[in-house]
């Protein structure tokens, strides 16, 4: 049964990552296409975690947190360039 359960999860994941992709395609504003990678980081980190579970794997986990740390890293620096057009003061 848990293998239907993340079958399913990871579906859901992976649709939802196509829809940020669209969104990022089509997104004018440059906060909505900084809102829709960070949310694309969010849906790997899922699919990251749920493969982790699936291939009962600990090494895809510290992947995730290294990918969380990253993808906090560049939404923080592409927002404070959008905000005041440098990142290092």
């Amino acid at each position: 049964m848990i293998a239907y359960a993340l079958t399913f999860a990871i579906g859901c994941f992976a649709l939802a990552l196509l829809m940020n992709l669209i969104r990022l395609a089509t997104a004018k504003a440059p906060g909505d296409r900084i809102l829709a990678v960070d949310t694309m980081v969010i849906n790997v980190i899922g699919l990251i975690v749920l493969y982790g579970i699936k291939t009962a794997s600990g090494l895809n986990f510290e992947a995730a947190i290294l990918f969380a740390m990253t993808g906090f890293v560049s939404t923080v620096a592409f927002a404070k360039f959008l905000l005041r057009g440098n990142i290092i003061e």
